[in-house]
């Protein structure tokens, strides 16, 4: 039993020496990182065990943050018992989009419960997600309460109120917004923003490379001046890229912030 022991100590170390030196190599390739940061990046990965490659983390403006999907993969690597939300009818205001949840996690059946509450509305969420203020809210509470439950200290990428949490993560890219609809006309385009931004921040992409590789896949010089199919094409592609090959699409992307005279 103790050499069965012995081994499995052995192969968790191996992984979790494994999953470091993959985080470390992912956030250089994806980043300017300082050592500070690749310092702090290896203590969170020893202590919490979260993947950049699978989207766990992000780093905006020098400072680690964790991620919904992270939080909900390490609620299942530590067996957590059920995650529950309610809505908290007193403090929402459905007329101005106003809308606050209560979240409670059980890591165990028998320990004692952890309560997270979350918020949003128009003026604390980013633009590309107006709409769905209610989803970002409970988002926002389950986070809270699962970082209670498995102390972490990261705020999480859901819970930040400005529109950086759709800003690039790539400190070497100028930040620009992604294309807004031309002539008052939103030609459907504003839902397929939302949905493009969320592929941005799920998969860690640059959204100012997101931009010029649109609008060379739909043939126009901006995105917004493309059809709605061919959006649809573009964000179809994207998400079957990123899931299937992210490495890949990310040497594709990075193709585009070279100049004009290299890539020919």
């Amino acid at each position: 039993m103790d050499v069965e022991k012995k081994h499995e100590d052995i192969k968790r170390k191996i992984r979790l020496s494994t999953l470091i030196s993959q985080n470390i190599r992912s956030a250089r390739r994806r980043w300017a990182i300082s050592v500070d940061e690749i310092k702090t990046l290896k203590a969170l990965t020893q202590e919490f065990q979260l993947s950049l490659a699978l989207g766990d983390m992000s780093i905006l403006d020098g400072k680690w943050y964790v991620t919904h999907s992270g939080l909900m993969r390490l609620a299942r690597r530590k067996r957590c018992a059920g995650i529950h939300t309610r809505l908290v009818r007193q403090f929402c205001a459905p007329d101005s989009a106003r809308w606050v949840f209560c979240a409670t996690v059980y890591k165990s059946r028998l320990s004692k419960r952890f309560v997270g509450y979350g918020d949003a509305d128009p003026s604390n969420i980013s633009p590309w997600v107006r709409g769905a203020e209610m989803r970002v809210a409970e988002t926002r509470a389950v986070n809270r309460a699962l970082r209670k439950a498995y102390g972490i200290g990261l705020c999480s990428v859901e819970e930040l109120g400005s529109p950086s949490i759709c800003a690039s993560p790539t400190r070497n890219h100028e930040q620009a917004p992604m294309p807004r609809p031309q002539n008052g006309s939103s030609n459907g385009h504003t839902r397929l923003r939302d949905r493009l931004c969320l592929l941005i921040r799920q998969y860690n992409l640059d959204p100012t490379l997101i931009k010029a590789y649109a609008a060379d896949f739909c043939g126009t010089e901006t995105l917004s001046g493309a059809s709605r199919d061919l959006v649809e094409s573009f964000i179809a592609h994207i998400a079957a890229s990123a899931k299937e090959n992210r490495d890949g699409l990310v040497c594709k992307l990075n193709s585009y912030s070279q100049p004009a005279e290299v890539k020919q």
